[in-house]
């Protein structure tokens, strides 16, 4: 199964329905945070616990430090005896994880950039443009290469008979190796690439019949895709395509981009702290919060720095981070309400039990009253 296909698909259809490949990638963003939104409760709320927990657990900590197998087991008692899983919290994460990765391998692919290359949203020039990228435009009939590119083809083809027929999407087997260089590649000069025939997924009655075939190849070094024309050369089809020398460009609405997934990200640690400062807390557990607020911002943001982002997964980011701290704040609204609601309950129960436990007064003084009447 093709999880990258199927999530440009997804994408596809969200951009038709909502008219646009940026707001496609936010609709996408928020079905997937809403759908991990009970999931979100629960990590929350086990926070919770675990912050009302921690100086019970530290205690235990300091007791066995000396001996770690009793501490594990002690530990392991603790959290049976009050119904905690402490990693009940991380399935929100280990969720999000995949789908990252699933998005930006989509947004780098060469079906994204077939149908979207070149798509973009409001201050965002390309939705698959990097910081430092090919400054080559897709589609323009020529490639900007360096001595050591290496190519690919697109996964099907349109295919052109002798007989005036043309097929379209006839598939291609192995795509990532069906494309080979012919000579060396000067940038400048035309590129020769030639391709088997029989990667075509045709009979023989076809393939012998085949004069020429469009097929999307893609600079795998630099990204650029270009629909290059193929013509018939004995058992192999030929194309040369012109080239540039390539040449890079910077994206300052992607470096707008990673400044503001930092800023929300930011934000989002900020807002979870100011929702949990009532709780108590371990103030080493505190200050090592206070600085990973701070300090997980600017890592991640020196890491996309120099790790090629695609805008595309950024503005996924940046509206998750957003969602994030709407999602903080309501739950955390709903969870202050449980609590309420729980230790008004528990109030009312110990009312309920001194008043059980406390002598009915009026009942001994009747039982008095009785007695005196018999004397």
């Amino acid at each position: 199964m093709d999880f990258v296909q199927i999530t440009i698909q997804i994408l596809n259809f969200l951009a038709n329905l909502v008219g646009n490949w940026g707001l496609a990638i936010i609709a996408l963003t928020i079905i997937v945070r809403a759908a991990m939104w009970h999931s979100s409760i629960a990590q929350q709320r086990s926070m919770r616990v675990m912050q009302t927990l921690q100086p019970k657990m530290k205690a235990i900590q300091d007791r066995y430090k000396s001996d770690p197998q009793t501490m594990q087991r002690k530990m392991a008692e603790f959290y049976k005896e009050h119904q905690f899983n402490p990693m009940s919290g991380c399935l929100p994460m280990l969720i999000q994880i995949p789908i990252f990765i699933l998005l930006y391998t989509a947004l780098i692919s060469p079906q994204f950039l077939q149908q979207a290359g070149k798509a973009s949203f409001l201050f965002i020039d390309r939705l698959d443009a990097t910081i430092k990228s090919n400054a080559g435009v897709s589609f323009d009939g020529k490639f900007q290469v360096g001595p050591r590119d290496s190519f690919q083809a697109g996964k099907d083809a349109k295919v052109y008979l002798k007989t005036g027929e043309t097929l379209d999407k006839v598939k291609i087997n192995q795509p990532t190796k069906a494309v080979t260089v012919q000579g060396d590649i000067i940038p400048g000069e035309s590129l020769d690439l030639k391709i088997p025939l029989d990667n075509l997924n045709e009979k023989f009655s076809i393939l012998d019949n085949v004069e020429k075939a469009e097929i999307n190849i893609l600079d795998i070094s630099t990204r650029e895709t270009e629909t290059v024309e193929f013509t018939r050369a004995g058992d192999i089809l030929a194309a040369s395509v012109p080239t540039a020398k390539v040449e890079s460009a910077i994206h300052y609405d992607v470096i707008f981009l990673l400044i503001l997934f930092a800023l929300t990200m930011w934000i989002s640690q900020k807002v979870m702290m100011a929702q949990n400062k009532n709780q108590s807390m371990d103030p080493t557990q505190q200050a090592i919060q206070k600085t990973m607020s701070t300090t997980m911002p600017l890592m991640i943001l020196v890491t996309f720095v120099f790790v090629p982002i695609p805008a595309g997964v950024l503005l996924y980011l940046v509206t998750s981070n957003i969602f994030q701290i709407i999602q903080t704040v309501v739950i955390n609204k709903q969870l202050d309400k449980e609590d309420e609601a729980k230790k008004a309950e528990k109030q009312a129960k110990s009312i309920k039990d001194k008043t059980a436990t406390k002598p009915n007064i009026i009942e001994v003084q009747d039982v008095k009253d009785v007695d005196d009447k018999k004397n």
